[in-house]
C-alpha cells in the first residue's frame, strides 16, 4: 500500500489517542522508541553548564543527531534534507511508524519525514515545494482533532512581507502535489512567523488562532488574533489585532511587574483586504506596534493555561523605523492571560525584557521561538546581528512557577573541529551567525518523558549539493543545509 494511502486514516489515529493515557499517546501495541544517533552529522549544539534536567538534574540531560542534510535515507536515497530546519508536527501513522512535518525555512518547502517504529528515519518527501509555498515559512503548528479539536492539519505561515499568507496542508498531502498552494484566506495576509490555534477546551465550541506578525516596518508587528464560532472553521471568522484599551502604540511603555488590560479590535472585511490595507489598520484601529511579533504558543496542563498565551518580540535595531526606540531592540518574552468568557479580552504581562541589560534577561540576543510546557518556556534565539553579540545562539529555560531564565543550550558552530571548513563556508561563523528553532515537546508521542525535538539552523553550512533539494523552480539556488536534534531530559 502506498504510503500516502496509510495516512489517509491518521485523523483516526490521533483521535485514538484520546483513550491512551497523557504520557504516551501511541498505539497500544507500539514497541518503545530508541534514542540514539541516527545521523552521521554530530549534533550542532552543547550543554550549557547551568543546563537544568528532570530530577537528575543536568547530568540527566541527552542530546542525540536524528536527521541532517547529509543522510541518505533507505527508502529515498535521492532525498536531500533542506535548509533551515525550521516550525514542526509529529505524529504516529496507523502502521506503526512516525512522521515529522517539518519546514525548510528559505527552500520555501515542507518536508515529510517517516521514522520506523524504533525512531529511525527511514524515508523523505516533500510535500510543499518553493512553487507551492510561495513564501518563507518559518514556525508552524500541528493541529489535531485530541489537542484542538479539528485537523490534522499542519498551519504553516508565509513570512516575505505583508502579503504573506497561511497554509493549512494535510499530514497526508500527496508529494505529487507539492507545487500547490494551500494557503487559506481566512487568516489574513501576514509576515507571519505562525499561525497557532488554542486548544479546544480553551473556548469550547470556538477555534481561536493567535498569529505572529514579524513585522519590522513603520507600523511594527501585531499579535492577531483569528476567531471562528465554528470548530476547525478556517475561512468564515473574524480577525483582530491586540491594542491597548488607552491607544498608545508604544512597546516599550509597557514593562515587567505590571498587568496592562488589552482588548483585540475587530479588522472588518479582513478577507477582502490586502496586507497592505491590514497593515494601515494598525493605526485606525490603535493597535500596538511591537518590534517584531513571533513565535507564539502556549501554556498546557489545563483549560485554564490554554488561555494563557506566550509570545515572543524578536526585536529590531533601534534605529530607521524604530529611531525612537519605542519598540525592543534586544527582545521580549510577554504573557497573554485571556479572559475565560471573551477571548477578544485580557491582561497582558512582560516577563522578559532583553533590553534591561543588568535584569534577567540581560544575554538575549533577539528571542524568536518558544516551547511552552505545563511549567516552562524554551526560548530559541536568533541574533539579528548587531555586532555586540556575546555569544552563540542559545536556548534558555525559564519556569513559570520560580521565575528563573536559565540558558540551557548553545548552537555549536564546530570552529576549532577538524571539520570547521565544512560548516563555517567563507570563513568562520560570527557569534550568533547560526540559530535554532521549531522546538516541540515529542513526549506524549514517542512515549519517551521529557523529550523534544528542535531544528537547527546553520547559516553557513552551505554547499552545491544541498541546492534546490525541495524539486520547486523558485529557489533553486538556496543551498544551505540543516539538522533535526532530539533533546531528552528538559522538564515539562
Amino acid at each position: 500500500m502506498p504510503a500516502n494511502k496509510l495516512l489517509l486514516s491518521s485523523t483516526a489515529l490521533l483521535t485514538l489517542f484520546l483513550a491512551v493515557s497523557c504520557d504516551d499517546h501511541r498505539a497500544p501495541d507500539s514497541p518503545a522508541v530508541t534514542l540514539v544517533n541516527r545521523s552521521v552529522t554530530p549534533v550542532l549544539a552543547k550543554l550549557l553548564p547551568g543546563a537544568t534536567g528532570g530530577r537528575l538534574g543536568a547530568e540527566s540531560i541527552k542530546l542525540y543527531s536524528l536527521l541532517s542534510s547529509d543522510d541518505k535515507l533507505e527508502q529515498s536515497p535521492n532525498f536531500v534534507f533542506g535548509g533551515s530546519a525550521d516550525g514542526t508536527g509529529i505524529f504516529q501513522n496507523p502502521d506503526g511508524n512516525y512522521s515529522i512535518l517539518v519546514n525548510n525555512e528559505d527552500n520555501f518547502s515542507v518536508a515529510r519525514i517517516t521514522l520506523d517504529k524504533s525512531f529511525k528515519p527511514v524515508k523523505g518527501e516533500y510535500i510543499l515545494n518553493s512553487d507551492g509555498g510561495t513564501w518563507r515559512l518559518c514556525s508552524a503548528t500541528l493541529a489535531t482533532p485530541l489537542e484542538h479539536g479539528f485537523g490534522p492539519v499542519f498551519l504553516t505561515s508565509g513570512e516575505s512581507g505583508e502579503e504573506s499568507r497561511t497554509h493549512a496542508l494535510k499530514v497526508d498531502a500527496d508529494p505529487q502535489q507539492a507545487a500547490i498552494s494551500r494557503e487559506v484566506a481566512g487568516l489574513g495576509r501576514w509576515s507571519a512567523e505562525n499561525a497557532v490555534p488554542l486548544p479546544k477546551t480553551a473556548y469550547p465550541g470556538k477555534t481561536a488562532i493567535l498569529i505572529g506578525d514579524d513585522d519590522s516596518g513603520v507600523n511594527g508587528g501585531q499579535l492577531a488574533l483569528y476567531l471562528s464560532n465554528t470548530v476547525g472553521d478556517l475561512d468564515n471568522g473574524s480577525l483582530y489585532m491586540l491594542k491597548l484599551p488607552d491607544g498608545n502604540q508604544r512597546e516599550r511603555d509597557m514593562q515587567v511587574g505590571t498587568s496592562y488590560a488589552v482588548e483585540f479590535a475587530k479588522i472588518d472585511n479582513h478577507k477582502a483586504l490586502t496586507g497592505a490595507q491590514i497593515n494601515a489598520k494598525v493605526n485606525e484601529l490603535k493597535a500596538m506596534k511591537f518590534g517584531r511579533v513571533e513565535d507564539v504558543d502556549y501554556r498546557k496542563g489545563s483549560a485554564a493555561n490554554g488561555r494563557e498565551v506566550i509570545f515572543a518580540v524578536t526585536g529590531q535595531a533601534n534605529s530607521g523605523t524604530n529611531a525612537d526606540y519605542s519598540r525592543s531592540k534586544y527582545g521580549r518574552i510577554y504573557k497573554l492571560t485571556m479572559d475565560a468568557s471573551d477571548p477578544t479580552k485580557g491582561k497582558l504581562e512582560v516577563l522578559l525584557d532583553g533590553d534591561d541589560r543588568n535584569g534577567p534577561a540581560k544575554t538575549f540576543q533577539d528571542p524568536d521561538n518558544v516551547c511552552v510546557t505545563k511549567d516552562y518556556i524554551y526560548i530559541m534565539e536568533d541574533p539579528n546581528g548587531y555586532g555586540d553579540e556575546k555569544h552563540d545562539g542559545y536556548v534558555y529555560q525559564y519556569s513559570l512557577i520560580t521565575k528563573q531564565l536559565t540558558p540551557i543550550l548553545e548552537l555549536d558552530h564546530r570552529r576549532t573541529a577538524p571539520d570547521a571548513a565544512k560548516y563555517n563556508v567563507g570563513g568562520l561563523s560570527k557569534l550568533g551567525d547560526w540559530e535554532s528553532s521549531g522546538m516541540i515537546d515529542v513526549s506524549d508521542v514517542t512515549g519517551r518523558p521529557n523529550t523534544f525535538l528542535l531544528g537547527i539552523q546553520p547559516h553557513t553550512w552551505r554547499g552545491d549539493q544541498y541546492k534546490g533539494v525541495d524539486g520547486g523552480s523558485v529557489r533553486k539556488s538556496e543551498n544551505q543545509a540543516s539538522q533535526l536534534i532530539l533533546i531528552e531530559g528538559l522538564p515539562r
